[in-house]
């Protein structure tokens, strides 16, 4: 299959490979979309099995940062960088520096920030080669690591899905979070200080004990998760969890998580629907990160001091998208994946409309 056939795809402006031999960077920088104003989204560091699954996960993940920056009303589109590698052994300040130069190179058409495998220690040093970079600290307008966020987000989440599939609060609910990365841990410290009980996994084993330790988590295998007694599934992990396999295993009526492209296909949303289960979609109920990130552009921008009260303007206005999405989900009778799909598409489509009449 090649770049252009592939399902990922899907109108993709740009696509932008990278090698530096000096420091042994293989990059993928992918922009999806600008329609809304520069692309933003993260840097992963994986050790992806081959370049066609990195560039894969570059393109679905550049393409969800679309849909998640317009759901939360930014003025950004949507990007995605890959780098190929074990972020374990082969990090060093020169690789990150190469990085920083590919990102320049894509001539301000894209942001980065921290994803899995990759810190905001790790940033700094691409900051010294390019401005194009957030989620850092020690200036003004610096917004932090966005984790934080990301788990108040997802905790407003699935707040509202146990209350409107529950019609309960969160006192006595069991909620299985997969893997307690940045996300996952902050994610169980709120949920277990609004009631809940928690099973949790990780291949993380000092992560797993220092997060049961807080919150009297039950911790189970990584397989095991899946087979857990919760109310709330809440996949913290990478993508995929959501598929053909693991989906008749699920006793949850909730599945509400802080990962990225929790459905391995679409069609297996139509399947949670099917089965009577709430899926609050990934990049709606996860997009506190993007708009602390967001903060930090606008403030470099602006000239001015990062301001936490925007921030928190925009999370409330993305939970009120993510209620209207379980609304015109119920009143519509269709998945709410598929309500979301077309809510964030039809933002971007009339952005481009705008921006092309302004030309």
């Amino acid at each position: 299959m090649t770049l252009f056939d592939s399902p990922a795809f899907e109108g993709h402006e740009g696509v932008h490979a990278f090698f530096d031999e000096k420091t042994g960077l293989k990059c993928i920088i992918a922009v999806h979309s600008t329609a809304r104003g520069p692309a933003a989204g993260g840097c992963r560091m994986w050790p992806f099995p081959s370049a066609d699954a990195a560039l894969e996960d570059a393109l679905r993940l550049s393409r969800a940062m679309s849909y998640k920056n317009a759901m939360a009303d930014l003025e950004l589109g949507g990007g995605k960088a890959v780098i190929i590698g074990d972020s374990r052994t082969m990090k060093t300040p020169a690789l990150f520096e190469a990085f920083g130069r590919a990102v320049e190179d894509v001539g301000g058409k894209y942001w980065t920030a921290e994803d899995v495998g990759v810190s905001p220690a790790d940033l700094m040093h691409a900051r010294k080669t390019t401005r194009y970079v957030a989620g850092l600290t020690g200036h003004a307008a610096a917004s932090g690591d966005p984790s934080p966020v990301t788990a108040e987000g997802v905790f407003r989440g699935v707040t509202l899905g146990v209350r409107r599939a529950l019609n309960r609060d969160l006192d006595g609910v069991t909620v299985a979070i997969q893997g307690v990365g940045h996300v996952g841990a902050y994610l169980a410290e709120k949920l277990h200080a609004a009631g809940a009980k928690l099973i949790i996994t990780d291949v993380n084993q000092d992560a797993l004990r220092e997060v049961a330790d807080k919150t009297g988590a039950k911790i189970v295998p990584p397989h095991a998760i899946f087979d857990a007694e919760a109310e709330v599934f809440a996949p913290c992990a990478l993508g995929g969890a959501i598929n053909i396999d693991t989906l008749p295993k699920l006793k949850a009526k909730v599945i509400a998580g802080g990962a990225n492209n929790q459905l391995a296909e679409p069609e297996i949303g139509a399947a949670v629907y099917e089965r009577g289960m709430l899926y609050m979609p990934d990049y709606v109920i996860n997009g506190g990160g993007i708009i602390n990130v967001a903060g930090e552009i606008r403030a470099l921008d602006r000239g001015e001091a990062f301001d936490p009260a925007w921030v928190e303007m925009k999370l409330g206005r993305l939970m009120e998208t993510l209620a209207e999405v379980l609304d015109r989900s119920k009143s519509e009778h269709r998945p709410t994946h598929e309500v979301a799909n077309e809510m964030a598409k039809a933002r971007i489509s009339l952005a481009a409309e705008q921006k092309k009449a302004a030309a």
